[in-house]
């Protein structure tokens, strides 16, 4: 792969593509040969059968069209070495909807990282499943790692919409009491829901032992607050309209969205919980390396 395969880690780019399974392959392979072009390689032991070459590994085993691509010797991972159960929760709510001029909405951001993601986990044979939920749960998908499970995966993805109210802490409460065997929890999501309620559940999955990664999904706009005339504000999922003159309003938003983000960035760190803030603008390396940070810490 080359700068080609790079340029599908931009969101823009993949809006123009169709089809999940296709998005997904592109951008774990622009990933893949960007990590060996930077100083993250050494995470790629992680990735796709393959882990580094140990003294005592049999020959038999070298992948030699990977040692001619990046002059390092990788070894093939068997089944019996990847048995990493992963849970995909990802938020279907109105709000997830939103897009500002010319990028992609939050929801088809967080579609593509989590068709991504589920593409790497079966490459690496673990067992991977889907949640989405918006006021209700909508749709649990169990972990499985057998063959077909990923197009079941990215069926859904493809279908689902973003249009209900948000409960978030109630939608994954559901889950923290299913889920008994330690995993990976990954949850997308903007978190516009009570701050206290998630962090509750948030906090519930790691007393169960789970390792949880949080991408915190917002529009740059959301995050910046760029708007300069007389505006009408739409709460996508009440209805509610609200008109203003933004720059009366500016740094006042300014200052509660930051101490708003910067509570579940807190309580995340306080509870041994990554937390990762993607603006839909965001190349999707930066989320797809800490997933492999802490599928790492689980082996």
């Amino acid at each position: 792969m080359s700068d080609t395969a790079l340029q599908y880690l931009d969101p823009k780019v993949l809006s123009k593509l169709r089809g999940l399974d296709l998005i997904a392959k592109l951008v774990v392979e622009g990933f893949m040969t960007g990590l060996h072009k930077s100083p993250y390689h050494g995470f790629s032991v992680e990735f796709a059968e393959h882990r580094q070459y140990m003294p005592g590994d049999p020959f038999r085993h070298v992948d030699w069209k990977l040692y001619g691509k990046s002059d390092r010797f990788y070894v093939k991972i068997f089944e019996e070495e990847t048995n990493l159960r992963a849970h995909i929760l990802l938020d279907t709510s109105a709000s997830m909807g939103y897009a500002s001029e010319g990028r992609v909405s939050k929801f088809q951001y967080a579609s593509y990282l989590a068709a991504a993601l589920a593409y790497m986990m079966f490459t690496q044979q673990d067992a991977v499943g889907l949640l989405t939920f918006g006021d209700k749960v909508e749709k649990l998908i169990p972990p499985r790692s057998a063959r077909g499970h990923l197009k079941l995966i990215l069926n859904e993805l493809s279908s689902v919409k973003p249009a209900s109210g948000t409960a978030l802490g109630k939608s994954l409460e559901k889950l923290a009491e299913s889920v008994k065997r330690r995993g990976l929890i990954l949850l997308l999501s903007d978190l516009m829901d009570d701050p206290a309620s998630v962090i509750r559940t948030l906090k519930h999955f790691r007393h169960r032992q789970h390792e949880v990664v949080v991408f915190h999904i917002l529009d740059p706009y959301e995050i910046e607050f760029p708007f300069r005339q007389e505006s009408g504000f739409i709460d996508m999922e009440s209805g509610e309209e609200l008109l203003t003159q933004p720059w009366e309003i500016a740094a006042e938003y300014k200052s509660r969205f930051e101490a708003w983000s910067k509570t579940y960035e807190r309580a995340c760190l306080d509870n041994r919980i990554e937390y990762v803030r993607l603006s839909t603008d965001t190349p999707y390396d930066v989320a797809l390396l800490r997933y492999l940070e802490k599928r790492r810490r689980l082996h």
